[in-house]
């Protein structure tokens, strides 16, 4: 299992060569003309045919082999809590699977696993500030960890929030994972964290786990969160007519995650195109859960709305990066100059019936996956999760 500390990026030039598709996370142009990137001390400083490229003097070269290169992917919707550990499942090294899975950024949705979580606003405060400064400096698999993300409960007021959103902390957990779980509750809670620029989810459809609540779409609408937690249920969904009602009426991000219900997730999905708001679907896995650790829950979730909702594998997997990275405010998602030199290199498993990677996805298959790149740093070479790809990256000698 690999763990570090947060050492920060990549000192030097890397240079990605022989890129036979280049996957952009923008759903404006998922596809890139380009064939090599260049990224300098970890970020993106070029991108384009190799002609036309300065990649001279380089410190690290990445001969690509022809695979695909995408953004790493990006969680929207888990739930860590101390470590590459988790209670929930009393398993080790969750963190680094999902990183073999592609996933390079990880976005708390409340750290509700610790065993006897504290639930006054002291002890609450005390938990999210202690979570978002321990994963700024422990990076399981050079992954980026967002954590310290606060479950509402009803004994905290505005000046909680305040003191929050001043230590640093930019985000809650599922309101309704705790005891804030009306409409009028719920919307003044999301009240004060706006007005401390802190942003707000909210747990959808039928309880999770003990002490949770059924959260019904009159108190989602009600309650104009950021971001509508699985909206097809973590498990349990609200019925069709109802995910149909908060795509068509809520404001917030539409998020479907792998720990849902699946026929729920093409209602919504089908429901956020009809109402052209594809840009604001974004994917998580909401685990670890009482299913347990996917380490390719977003790759599975990628290959299902592709081949079971008709859309391109390209435009899904721009929902989970580019879409999570702009609702999440995150500076990540995208293979754009100035943005990180986070990679996932993809190929065609082996033996799929699919003629290309993105038919193989669009048929169902999982790409396999034969490099993580976080920062310029090459964090994990063939996955041992996937299926073996047909071809995999190697750094060379320059």
């Amino acid at each position: 299992m690999a763990v570090d500390t947060a050492t920060g990026p990549m000192q030097g030039k890397l240079v990605v060569r022989n890129i036979g598709l280049l996957l952009s996370g923008d759903l404006g142009r998922p596809i890139l003309d380009a064939d090599t990137i260049v990224a300098v001390d970890g970020r993106i400083t070029a991108i384009g045919k190799a002609k036309a490229i300065d990649a001279d003097k380089p410190d690290v070269v990445i001969d690509a082999k022809g695979c695909t290169m995408a953004p790493g992917l990006i969680d929207s919707h888990c739930h860590p809590v101390f470590g590459d550990w988790t209670p929930r499942q009393n398993q080790l090294g969750w963190i680094d699977s999902c990183v073999n899975g592609g996933v390079t950024t990880f976005v708390s949705a409340g750290e509700v696993h610790l065993p006897g979580r504290p639930k006054d606003p002291l002890g609450v405060k005390a938990l999210a500030i202690t979570a978002q400064r321990t994963f700024a400096n422990f990076r399981p698999s050079g992954a980026k960890i967002i954590a310290g993300a606060p479950v509402p409960e009803k004994t905290m007021g505005e000046e909680d929030y305040a003191e929050l959103a001043r230590a640093g902390v930019a985000m809650i957990g599922e309101i309704g994972l705790g005891t804030v779980n009306t409409g009028p509750e719920a919307r003044k809670h999301v009240a004060w964290c706006r007005k401390h620029g802190i942003q707000t989810i909210i747990h959808t459809g039928g309880p999770s786990i003990p002490g949770s609540n059924l959260i019904s779409h009159e108190v989602v609408l009600e309650a104009d969160p950021d971001v509508i937690s699985h909206i097809n249920g973590g498990h349990t969904a609200l019925a069709s007519g109802h995910i149909c009602q908060l795509c068509e009426q809520a404001k917030g991000a539409i998020e479907i995650v792998h720990n849902g219900n699946e026929k729920a997730a093409i209602v919504a999905l089908r429901t956020a195109i009809e109402l052209k708001r594809t840009h604001e679907v974004i994917i998580g896995t909401d685990a670890p859960a009482g299913s347990g650790v996917q380490p390719l829950g977003i790759l599975r979730t990628i290959a299902f709305l592709a081949s079971f909702g008709g859309v391109a594998p390209e435009t899904v997997l721009c929902m989970a990066t580019g879409n999570t990275a702009r609702v999440r405010k995150l500076d990540a998602g995208l293979i754009e100059a100035g943005k990180p030199a986070d990679f996932v290199f993809l190929d065609r498993a082996q033996h799929t019936s699919g003629k290309t990677l993105l038919d193989s996805m669009a048929l169902g298959d999982l790409p396999g996956i034969g490099m993580v790149v976080i920062d310029g740093m090459v964090r994990c070479g063939r996955s041992r999760n996937t299926p073996p790809a047909e071809r995999i990256p190697e750094v060379v000698e320059h």
